[in-house]
């Protein structure tokens, strides 16, 4: 079958669902993985021939789309700081805006030697961590999370990646130590409400752990109340706190540092223009 064929099936069946431009990119992204293509093939050869095993991979995530599984599930995998990270339904898809954060933290070690031991609240995919750690080798990274499946999904992609890295399952919201003193504590735990749902497309609704997501309205922070807390007491003199937040809820998250007697607190949007990270150093 003609490729520009399939690409033209996956049109009829998914501009009622998706952005055409969108479906150009997943059709782009199966056939990079599936049958190991150029993007750009069709633009060179519009007569490019696949086989029916290959035909059968594509129309398999054909089908997968149409149910609205997130084209990063279907291929086990997707990037982050254009290192490869492993990604299944027990873990969230590393978003743009978490490169940004990883991006701050980055800069701001960018013109120190020394050796700097961290820890990532809520690793999931373990993206976090491995991407500071792969790319600061001066970086120590201790990574937790409440879920077993994600843990071993992090520990792989720490494999894949070669970083070293420890990983401990623990509920934060039932730690009162973190064990040891640590220069910086990283987190994006969960800060979706229940009221933002209705805003949410389905393909995140139906298919990402809520877990890694939701929080109650009635206390949204309780997540970065935990680790306040835990910042307050094991943060090393000097250390650092970076989150990611909800973009209505900086203001709230600002303030609860301020309760927690944190200085230096910044808030800082995302390319989106959204209050999207904030930082803050240990109280004195």
């Amino acid at each position: 079958m003609l490729l520009k064929e399939i690409k033209d099936i996956y049109h009829k069946e998914l501009d009622e669902i998706y952005p055409k431009e969108e479906v150009d990119s997943m059709f782009y992204f199966m056939i990079e993985h599936f049958l190991g293509l150029e993007r750009f093939i069709l633009a060179i050869d519009p007569g490019v021939i696949i086989t029916k095993e290959e035909e059968q991979h594509m129309f398999e995530g054909l089908s997968k789309l149409r149910q609205e599984q997130p084209i990063q599930y279907i291929l086990g995998e997707t990037t982050f700081m254009d290192l490869k990270i492993m990604v299944n339904e027990s873990v969230l898809i590393p978003r743009p805006e978490t490169e940004e954060l990883v991006n701050w933290v980055l800069d701001d070690l960018e013109k120190s030697d020394e050796s700097i031991k961290l820890i990532d609240i809520g690793t999931g995919s373990g993206c976090i961590a491995i991407a500071l750690s792969k790319l600061n080798p001066n970086i120590k990274a201790t990574a937790i999370d409440v879920s077993k499946s994600a843990l071993e999904v992090a520990r792989n992609n720490a494999l894949v990646n070669d970083v070293n890295i420890k990983f401990v399952q623990a509920d934060i919201l039932k730690t009162t130590s973190l064990g040891e003193r640590y220069n910086i504590i990283v987190s994006n735990p969960p800060y979706v409400r229940g009221k933002e749902i209705g805003n949410m497309r389905n393909n995140v609704l139906q298919n990402e752990p809520h877990l890694a997501l939701f929080v109650p309205d009635e206390d949204p922070l309780l997540f970065y109340r935990a680790i306040a807390q835990l910042a307050v007491d094991d943060l090393a003199q000097n250390g650092v706190l970076y989150l990611e937040i909800n973009q209505y809820l900086g203001a709230d998250v600002k303030g609860l540092l301020k309760e927690f007697n944190f200085s230096d607190i910044e808030l800082r949007k995302d390319i989106f223009g959204n209050d999207r990270m904030i930082k803050a150093r240990k109280p004195a």
